[in-house]
C-alpha cells in the first residue's frame, strides 16, 4: 500500500478557525436548512374565493410560512391524538403578530422551555411506536426541530400551557429568540385546558416580517378540509367541513366533482425491535373535469395534511395507474379508430384531489413538499386504485368516450399540418388535368367546372369562354371524406388536384382574395351517378371550408336533358315535365334529343350550359344544422340513416328521378332545420339556343 507524499509548502500556514455555535445561532443564520427558501418566490398553486378556486402563481415566502405553520401542525397532532375540536387563530391588524389556541390537553409545563428552545425536543419521535389500537402513530412533525425554530427566530413568542392532567398554567415569554426569558407563576386554571402560542417573526432573519393573511387563511381552510370535522376559526372567520376533501373538489366544480375512493389500507411490517406492528394508511381521491379545458392536469395533494406543492411519489404513481388504466378500457376502440393515445388524451382538464394520512412520511426536506418513495405506501396506492378505479370508470363511460375523440382530434390536428404541408407543395406543381382559365391578373372573374368523366372536358373545351372559365374531371365517384382519414384525403390525386387548381389547402381557411377561382360549378350527368357525385362534392368542400359557402362560391350546372328542335330553333329542356308543358303549348317539335350524359350533348347545348349569367348557388343558413345533415348522410352511423329514410313520409316526397344522395340531403336539412340549406337560380326552365342546329 503506497504512503501518502508530503507536500512542501512556503511561508507560515494558519489553521482553520474552528467555532462552535449554539442553535440558535445556527438556525438564524441558517434559516434555509429548516424551513426552506427565505426569498419570495413565484408558486403555482391556488387560493381560496368566497365561491370557489383561483388556480394562479403566487408570492409565496417558504421560511415565514413554515414557521407558522409549525405551530398549527402541533394543534392538528393534538387532534390526531384524539385531544382537539377547535383551533383557533388570529393575525392582527398590522400582520405581524399571530396567535394559534387549541383546546387540547397541553403538556407538562416544566417542559416548555425544552420544547420551545431546544432542539431534538418533542413527542414526535414514536416512529416505531404504536397507539392504544395497535397502529403506528401518525403525526406532522418527527424532527423535533419545528417549534423550536419558530421560537428561536421570533423576536416575541408568548407561550401558555393549560395542562389537563395537572390543572396548572404557566405562561412562558421569549424574546429577541429566546436570549430573554419571563415566565409567570404556575397556578390552576378554569375553562379549556390547551396550548395558546403568540408570535411575531424577527425582522433581523426574514427582513420582512409581516405575515400573508390570504396565504395564512388559505391554510386554515386546507386544514379544515382535511380533518373533517374539526372547527377553525380565523380572525373569527369559521371553517368546518363534513365531507373533507371531496367538498374542496365540488368548491373547484360542483358539476363534475366525482369522488374516486376513500379507503384505508392496513398493513403489518416489524419495527426497528423485530416487533410485529400495523400501519394504516388513508387514501381519499377526488377529481373534477372541465371537458372544454386545453390546460395540462393540476394536482392539489396533502400528506398527513401538509400541502406537497412539489409533489413526490404519490402524485407520479396515482397519476401513472390512472392513465394506463384509462388506456386499457379503451384499447379496442383506439385500435378500431386507428389512434393512439397519449398521456394528455387522459389528463387534459382534470383536477385531482389527493389526501393522505400515513405513519412515518418521508419527505425530501424538511419543509415537507415533496414526498419520497414508500414501499408501504405504494402497496396502498396500488391497493387503492386497483379496487376504486374500475367502478369510477364503469360509471363515466362519457369520459372514456371523451378521451377517445381527443385523441381523434389530436390526429386530426396533426394530419391537417401534414395536409397543410402537403398541399402548400402541390400549389406550386403544374395540374397536368387542369384546363385554365386564361385571365391572370383578375382572378375572381374565373370559374372552375368540376366535370364528370373525360368526355364531359371535350365539350367544355369547346363550349368554354377561355379567358374566365376553366375545367377539370373526376374520374368515377369521388371519395366520401367524411368517412376517410386526412392521409386518404391528401392521398387522393384527383383531390389534390382540384385543390391545387382552386388554391386550397385543408387545414387553411379558403380566403377569397387568394383563390385562383372565385366559382366552383359542379357539373355532372343528370342521373343517378350525377346526383352522387354532386352531393359527394357538396361533402367535401363542406367538411374542410364550410366559408365557401357563405362566400357563395359552391354551385350547380344543370345541364339540359333534352334538347327539342322545332322548325323556328332548338330548346333546351331540363326536365320531363319540363317537356310534357313544352308539348303542350302548340309549338311544332320536329325532333326531340334525351341526353343520357354531358357526353352526348351538342355543343350548343354546351355552350347554354356554360353561358348562364347565374348557376345554382348552395348557400348555408345554419352551420350546424347542415353539419348534422352530412353526418346523418355521410357519417359511419348508418342506424341515422335508416331513421331518415324511414322518416320520409313525415319530410314530404321526394321527386323518384333526384339522385338517392341528393334526396337523403334534401330531406335531412328539412328534418335538421327548414332554413339549412338553400339553392338560387336565376335560369328559365326552357332556354333557346344562341343559333339553330343543324
Amino acid at each position: 500500500m503506497s504512503s501518502v507524499g508530503p507536500v512542501t509548502r512556503k511561508g507560515n500556514t494558519k489553521d482553520a478557525l474552528i467555532e462552535s455555535k449554539d442553535q440558535r445561532w445556527h438556525v438564524r443564520n441558517r434559516v434555509t436548512l429548516v424551513f426552506g427558501s427565505n426569498d419570495v418566490e413565484d408558486l403555482d398553486a391556488y387560493i381560496y374565493k368566497p365561491n370557489g378556486i383561483e388556480f394562479k402563481t403566487i408570492k409565496f415566502h417558504q421560511a415565514k410560512s413554515k414557521a407558522v405553520e409549525e405551530i398549527l401542525d402541533n394543534s392538528i397532532d393534538e387532534y390526531y391524538r384524539g385531544h382537539v375540536t377547535e383551533i383557533h387563530t388570529t393575525l392582527s391588524p398590522d400582520k405581524k403578530t399571530v396567535t394559534i389556541t387549541d383546546n387540547g390537553i397541553g403538556f407538562p409545563i416544566d417542559k416548555v422551555p425544552q420544547v420551545y428552545t431546544e432542539f431534538r425536543t418533542g413527542s414526535k419521535f414514536k416512529d416505531e411506536e404504536t397507539d392504544e389500537k395497535g397502529f403506528l402513530y401518525r403525526t406532522l412533525g418527527q424532527n423535533g426541530l419545528g417549534a423550536a425554530a419558530t421560537c428561536l427566530t421570533s423576536d416575541v413568542f408568548v407561550a401558555t400551557v393549560k395542562h389537563y392532567n395537572s390543572k396548572q398554567e404557566q405562561t412562558w415569554e421569549f424574546t429577541n429568540g429566546a436570549l430573554q426569558t419571563k415566565k409567570t407563576k404556575p397556578k390552576p386554571f378554569k375553562g379549556a385546558s390547551g396550548v395558546s402560542v403568540t408570535l411575531t417573526l424577527s425582522k433581523e432573519v426574514y427582513k420582512n416580517n409581516e405575515i400573508s393573511e390570504d396565504l395564512l387563511r388559505k391554510r386554515i381552510i386546507d386544514l379544515a378540509y382535511n380533518n373533517p370535522g374539526l372547527t377553525f376559526y380565523f380572525n373569527g372567520e369559521k371553517y368546518q367541513f363534513k365531507k373533507g376533501l371531496f367538498e374542496l373538489a365540488q368548491r373547484i366544480d360542483a358539476a363534475s366533482a366525482q369522488l374516486v375512493g376513500e379507503e384505508a389500507f392496513i398493513y403489518e411490517t416489524e419495527n426497528a425491535k423485530g416487533k410485529k406492528v400495523k400501519g394504516k394508511i388513508d387514501f381519499h381521491l377526488s377529481v373534477t373535469l372541465d371537458k372544454k379545458s386545453e390546460e395540462r392536469e393540476k394536482f392539489i395533494s396533502f400528506v398527513n395534511s401538509t400541502p406537497t406543492f412539489d409533489g413526490g411519489f404519490h402524485h407520479d404513481r396515482v397519476k401513472r395507474i390512472f392513465i394506463n388504466t384509462v388506456k386499457e378500457k379503451i384499447e379496442r376502440a383506439a385500435k378500431k379508430e386507428k389512434i393512439s393515445v397519449v398521456d394528455n388524451d387522459v389528463l387534459t382538464g382534470m383536477t385531482f384531489v389527493m389526501g393522505i394520512t400515513m405513519p412515518n412520511p418521508r419527505f425530501e426536506s424538511q419543509t415537507k413538499r415533496k414526498l419520497v418513495r414508500d414501499l408501504n405506501l405504494e402497496k396502498g396506492i396500488e391497493h387503492f386504485m386497483g379496487d376504486n378505479l374500475e367502478k369510477f370508470l364503469r360509471k363515466n363511460k362519457e369520459f372514456l368516450e371523451l378521451v377517445v375523440e381527443r385523441a381523434k382530434s389530436r390526429h386530426r390536428f396533426q394530419e391537417l399540418k401534414d395536409a397543410s404541408l402537403k398541399g402548400k407543395k402541390a400549389k406550386k406543381q403544374r395540374v397536368e388535368k387542369l384546363l385554365d382559365a386564361n385571365e391572370r391578373k383578375d382572378r375572381h372573374l374565373c370559374t372552375l367546372f368540376i366535370c364528370e368523366g373525360d368526355s364531359a372536358i371535350g365539350g367544355l373545351r369547346s363550349a368554354r369562354n377561355k379567358l374566365y372559365q376553366g375545367g377539370i374531371a373526376l374520374k368515377g365517384k369521388p371519395m366520401n371524406v367524411m368517412q376517410a382519414s386526412i392521409n386518404d384525403v391528401i392521398n387522393n390525386q384527383e383531390f389534390m388536384d382540384i385543390m391545387a387548381s382552386i388554391g386550397l389547402t385543408i387545414g387553411q381557411k379558403a380566403d377569397s382574395q387568394n383563390l385562383r377561382y372565385s366559382k366552383i360549378v359542379f357539373l355532372a350527368d343528370s342521373d343517378v351517378d350525377g346526383g352522387h357525385i354532386n352531393t359527394l362534392l357538396v361533402n367535401f368542400f363542406f367538411t374542410f371550408w364550410p366559408e365557401l359557402y357563405e362566400q357563395g362560391a359552391i354551385q350547380f350546372a344543370k345541364a339540359p336533358l333534352f334538347e327539342v328542335i322545332t322548325d323556328k330553333e332548338t330548346l333546351f329542356v331540363e326536365s320531363d315535365d319540363q317537356l310534357e308543358k313544352l308539348k303542350k303549348s302548340g309549338i311544332k317539335i320536329k325532333e326531340i334529343q334525351r341526353n343520357k350524359g354531358l357526353g352526348e350533348m351538342s355543343p350548343e347545348a354546351f355552350k347554354y350550359t356554360l353561358s348562364r349569367d347565374e348557376f345554382t348557388k348552395i348557400s348555408v343558413d345554419d352551420m350546424d344544422s347542415a353539419k348534422q345533415t352530412l353526418d346523418i348522410c355521410f357519417g359511419k352511423d348508418t342506424n341515422l340513416r335508416k331513421e331518415l329514410l324511414l322518416d320520409a313520409e313525415s319530410t314530404g316526397a321526394i321527386a323518384a328521378e333526384e339522385a338517392p344522395a341528393k334526396k337523403a340531403v334534401a330531406k335531412g336539412t328539412q328534418k335538421a332545420s327548414p332554413k339549412a340549406t338553400k339553392t338560387t337560380a336565376k335560369a328559365k326552365p326552357v332556354q333557346k339556343a344562341t343559333k339553330k342546329k343543324k
